[in-house]
């Protein structure tokens, strides 16, 4: 069996690489999907549209509580068979979400949901690593980046086009089938692997990550709920803030931490983590906002919603085989300030959109945004890397690729903050009756933040990243 599976490598990408591909693919897919859908799920659960960003919000934290802890399992259990109880678990959440009635139903099935994501990402990603042979790598490695892209692009038009023509339910039920493919096709080529280092389980760090990530973005809901709870907010935050605390100091120490802080003391590393964390809470908020301000503010459907945010994304895709080459030419110090201002500015255009704007402006406008948040992005990751010694490359991925999911889950309620604060400020200046300005004035206080979060790239030294940015 596994010299069969040698063989397949070698002639292309492995069978393992296209499957864990195929389910990070539904794993980002389940993220952006819903946006669109909002205002027709509210109706049937009885709620606002804005209440519902906790759904998508629920999913992102579970990922982002979830992955350092699945890579420890992964490793105790082995490969196949947690990668097929992730795509089992993912698939029957999926199930229920689509049957769910009540806003605390759905949500409990979304925190499911994000379980199975969560144990699909180390996994998926360790089987590709040990069953791709050396001079495929890198093809491999970005198989898997592709669902990034390609995900979000597909995901509003298709929720849009299932909650216009069908029923928002069939956004989740469509996953049953490519779930039972995967957990087939899992058995079949995902190897029977586990790490024979049985390092013990950090459990009170993993508790106290999680305790002060949900009680942060809890926080973060309550701000932007119609009717928050000040003592509860206060107190969340509270908590939030002495968990991270603890679990910061517990990291530093422990013998066997979840998650090791060593690469932070690299400069570019530190740059990426504080100021790009903030880049990433921002613009994660606007596939949240532009669809709520095109179908509540100005009256659209969810379909053609979904069609003009497909302009954001399409511009992430179109830029990115220009984006090395930008990087080895401007170097990354001044392509992240350059471009970051573009991006502050293109934010600010979406403040300026009317019912009455040309549909080809609103498409040039979104197209020009995602190819700043694009290259940004793209800078941001590659710089996060560059200056990282090999020996804590693994921990440094780890900590990045959970800040970066935290800033996701973050940004949905960063924009649901920015919607009701919006109103109330449209409210006080009197001109709260012009179409959509609640979500106008979210996207200039998003571009206020993203601003904030490029303070830090001032810092970073003329030749930052200079040993992957120069032409070799």
């Amino acid at each position: 069996m596994q010299e069969d599976r040698n063989v397949e490598s070698k002639r292309g990408i492995s069978p393992a690489a296209l499957l864990v591909a195929g389910a990070f693919f539904m794993e980002f897919i389940d993220g952006t999907v819903i946006a669109t859908a909002l205002p027709d799920m509210a109706k049937s659960f009885g709620v606002q549209a804005v209440d519902l960003n906790i759904g998508i919000s629920a999913y992102l934290i579970t990922l982002a509580v979830l992955i350092p802890a699945s890579g420890w399992i992964a490793d105790r259990f082995g490969a196949r068979k947690i990668f097929t109880l992730a795509l089992a678990i993912f698939t029957l959440a999926s199930v229920l979400c689509g049957l769910s009635t009540t806003l605390e139903s759905f949500l409990a099935m979304r925190i499911l949901q994000g379980m199975g994501g969560a144990l699909m990402v180390p996994v998926g990603r360790l089987a590709v690593l040990r069953t791709t042979p050396k001079h495929q790598l890198i093809t491999a490695i970005a198989t898997l980046t592709w669902p990034a892209l390609v995900a979000p692009i597909i995901g509003p038009p298709l929720g849009g086009f299932i909650t216009s023509y069908a029923n928002w339910r069939w956004i989740f039920f469509i996953n049953v089938p490519l779930g039972l493919l995967a957990i087939a096709l899992a058995l079949r080529f995902i190897p029977t692997i586990r790490d024979d280092d049985r390092r013990p389980f950090d459990l009170a760090g993993f508790i106290a990550t999680a305790i002060a990530m949900v009680s942060l973005v809890y926080a973060m809901e309550l701000l932007g709920a119609q009717h928050p709870e000040g003592g509860l907010t206060i107190a969340l935050l509270a908590l939030g803030v002495g968990t991270f605390a603890f679990s910061l100091r517990h990291f530093r120490r422990a013998d066997y931490p979840m998650i090791r802080l060593d690469a932070l003391q690299v400069p570019t590393f530190r740059v990426t983590m504080y100021g790009g964390s903030l880049f990433r809470a921002s613009i994660s908020a606007v596939p949240f906002l532009l669809p709520l301000m095109f179908q509540v503010g100005f009256g659209m459907n969810a379909f053609q919603a979904g069609s003009l945010v497909l302009a954001v994304f399409v511009g992430n895709l179109t830029i990115k085989p220009a984006t090395t080459p930008l990087i080895r030419w401007l170097g990354f110090k001044k392509l992240l300030l350059i471009n970051g201002a573009l991006n502050v500015l293109a934010l600010l255009a979406c403040a300026l959109l009317t019912p009455t704007t040309p549909v080809w402006l609103i498409l040039l406008i979104l197209y020009l945004g995602g190819v700043f948040r694009s290259i940004q992005f793209t800078g941001i990751s590659t710089l996060a890397f560059a200056d990282v010694p090999s020996a804590q490359m693994s921990y440094a991925n780890t900590l990045f690729s959970t800040a970066t999911q935290l800033a996701v889950g973050l940004g949905i309620s960063l924009g649901a903050i920015g919607i009701r604060i919006g109103a109330n400020v449209s409210e006080w200046l009197g001109i709260n009756a012009v179409p959509g300005i609640s979500f106008r004035l979210a996207f200039v206080a998003i571009a206020l933040i993203c601003l904030i979060g490029m303070v830090d790239t001032l810092r970073l030294a003329k030749d930052a990243g200079s040993a992957v940015s120069v032409r070799q």
